[in-house]
């Protein structure tokens, strides 16, 4: 299978526009046209409805395997001009807002430092496809479990740090001064879904077996001001680190007692560090 052939399938599936995808591709409609049908032939199964342009049974079975294999020609292209490339002296890093502990900003270069925030979700393709030299995954794990990690492409990860984690409550909470709070007692609860900011909900469903924690609010930003502030307001619960969640103005941080669960960091990259992304793994 031509993957030439295949990013064409796969932008003109996404645009539902022969001439849409023609323009971002910088191709013209008829080569879009012979791409999609040379493909066709290939695979011997019609992938595209023409009027509406959209996936047909097979085309959609198609796209399930097509981003996992373009994804790792892009890694596999990154990782070869990796080990021929001299070692860089800037860096790029993507990472999570909840995984940017003092302790990483302190680690940082003092110039040349590109910071890119990022879903957790995207950080290791960035790793793999080498739009990002490491990266900082976070999530919610038991004491040292490492985290769970798409299989993007052959990646390297180290911990590097735990702590405990907090429910944050707005201060007139009725569960706002207890010692600490079980996340089943709180599965009903109003919670705030923010998968770009805080930990994920599912992360929290998964720690509970599987259920539980509806969204009352959905947070599109990576800004935790914003979450916090959305919190203190009471418009619904969020789950963060220890250091992020206390202090926060007009809310209480209520720690986990159970499930036994922390706050997992981890240093992600592919192939051989070299330069400024070896030294902020050694001050890692």
């Amino acid at each position: 299978m031509d993957p030439h052939l295949l990013r064409t399938y796969v932008t003109v599936a996404r645009l539902c526009s022969f001439s849409e995808a023609a323009r971002e591709l910088g191709y013209t409609q008829s080569a879009v046209s012979q791409h999609i049908a040379a493909l066709e032939q290939d695979l011997g199964a019609p992938l595209l409805t023409r009027r509406p342009v959209a996936p047909t049974a097979a085309g959609e079975r198609l796209l399930e395997h097509a981003g996992p294999l373009l994804l790792r020609l892009e890694a596999a292209r990154a990782d070869v001009v990796r080990l021929a490339a001299a070692p860089r002296h800037e860096l790029t890093l993507a990472a999570t807002p909840t995984a940017l502990s003092p302790r990483v900003l302190a680690a940082l270069p003092a110039s040349g430092t590109t910071l890119r925030v990022l879903p957790r979700d995207e950080i290791p393709a960035a790793v793999a496809t080498g739009t990002a030299d490491v990266g900082l995954v976070d999530g919610l794990t038991a004491p040292s479990d490492p985290l769970r990690l798409p299989d993007v492409a052959p990646l390297t990860s180290h911990g590097i740090g735990e702590e405990p984690v907090c429910v944050l409550l707005p201060d007139g909470h009725p569960l706002a001064r207890r010692p600490g709070l079980r996340l089943d007692d709180l599965a009903d609860a109003r919670w705030l879904d923010a998968p770009d900011a805080g930990l994920p909900l599912t992360h929290l469903r998964a720690a509970n077996g599987g259920h539980g924690f509806r969204p009352a609010l959905r947070y599109e930003g990576a800004d935790l001001r914003a979450l916090t502030a959305l919190a203190a307001a009471g418009h619904g619960l969020t789950l963060l680190p220890r250091r992020a969640a206390t202090g926060v103005p007009g809310t209480v941080a209520v720690p986990v007692a159970e499930p036994r669960v922390v706050h997992r960091t981890e240093l992600v990259y592919a192939g051989a560090l070299g330069g400024a992304a070896q030294a902020l793994a050694e001050r890692l």
